[in-house]
């Protein structure tokens, strides 16, 4: 089943990926996509928000007055990173507390935790992951891209859904062009057959965007609202695991690391769609849609140029109903049926 140039909900509805107009762009910043909007006071939580774009995403969120939590794999170097945000701007605050994504115990305990402080979360940024691991293994036989780029974040959101806001919550999915590298690989998920890390990269960036799609369908009535997006191509600490030779041939850098394709957003411009997705008001009657460049994203079959817009293996509802199922088995989480 295929739905594009638009994705259908479990009861039929129609969310068309069609650009709205924003008003914004590809060279847009997270700060530029906040102003006017008042979020002085609201939670977020963001994985991956002391580095890279997860770091400007913060930084936007807490001047603009959020209360901004940021779980980390390493606390210490999160706090660190974040020193000093929020002290500008609206009164927003930055928090750190330790998580490992790739342990599903340990992000049951920050999950659990947060839900007993009593707090309310507004939006949920799931921006942490790993990219082109050099080998797939993983905890409990798992290929680690997919399980730390969508297990964990699955299990995050299901065991924070009694802290989610009875004034309706955001979940952001950050996903990537990546996605169109590979649909689901329903016959070797864990890649047993043999391992391509590009392959593996795109499978778990399509789970983010599957991930997002069944999830506004299954929650949309009680105000949970969900979205994935390419956030752009970036210069980040996720290339850790590339050899600089491949970034070279790739025409990311040149020999001596400096970043020299144009195309290449800056971070601030990176974090610019995630902040976008998790607070425009204009988006507040939409769901379950992938998002590029500050806008809804349209089809791949309409996209300039052709890597951009969404696949339609990535928005297809039966395929985001079974990955739910699948990763609800895997996990034993399932708490929005």
């Amino acid at each position: 089943m295929t739905t594009t140039p638009g994705t259908s909900d479990t009861a039929g509805t129609v969310r068309r990926q069609e650009p709205i107009g924003s008003g914004f762009g590809a060279r847009s910043t997270a700060e530029e996509v906040l102003r006017g909007i008042d979020v002085v006071g609201r939670t977020a939580i963001v994985t991956g928000g002391y580095s890279g774009i997860g770091l400007e995403t913060t930084r936007a969120l807490a001047d603009a007055g959020m209360r901004v939590v940021v779980p980390a794999r390493r606390p210490e170097e999160a706090r660190e990173a974040v020193a000093g945000l929020g002290d500008r701007g609206a009164g927003g605050t930055v928090e750190v507390a330790g998580m490992d994504l790739a342990d599903l115990d340990d992000v049951t305990a920050f999950a659990e935790g947060f839900v007993d402080s009593g707090r309310r979360v507004d939006a949920v940024i799931n921006g942490a992951g790993v990219m082109a691991c050099p080998g797939g293994g993983g905890g409990r036989g798992w290929e680690r891209q997919f399980a730390v780029n969508h297990l964990g974040h699955f299990v995050l959101v299901n065991r924070l859904r009694a802290a989610f806001s009875e004034d309706g919550t955001r979940v952001v999915s950050v996903s990537s062009a990546a996605h169109h590298r590979s649909p689901v690989r329903w016959d070797d998920p864990w890649f047993e057959d043999g391992y391509d890390k590009w392959e593996a990269y795109g499978q778990s960036k399509t789970a983010n965007v599957l991930f997002a799609v069944h999830l506004d369908a299954l929650a949309r009535d009680a105000g949970v609202r969900a979205f994935s997006l390419h956030p752009g191509a970036i210069l980040t600490p996720l290339q850790r695991h590339l050899p600089h030779e491949e970034m070279v041939v790739a025409g990311w850098i040149d020999e001596e690391g400096r970043g020299i394709n144009p195309a290449f957003k800056t971070p601030e411009q990176g974090a610019a769609t995630q902040v976008w997705a998790a607070t425009s008001p204009h988006l507040a009657d939409l769901g379950g849609l992938y998002c590029e460049d500050c806008d809804v994203a349209v089809p791949a079959d309409r996209a300039e140029p052709p890597a951009a817009g969404v696949a339609d293996h990535a928005v297809d509802p039966g395929q985001a109903e079974r990955l739910w199922a699948f990763s609800a088995e895997l996990t034993g989480v399932d708490a929005f049926r």
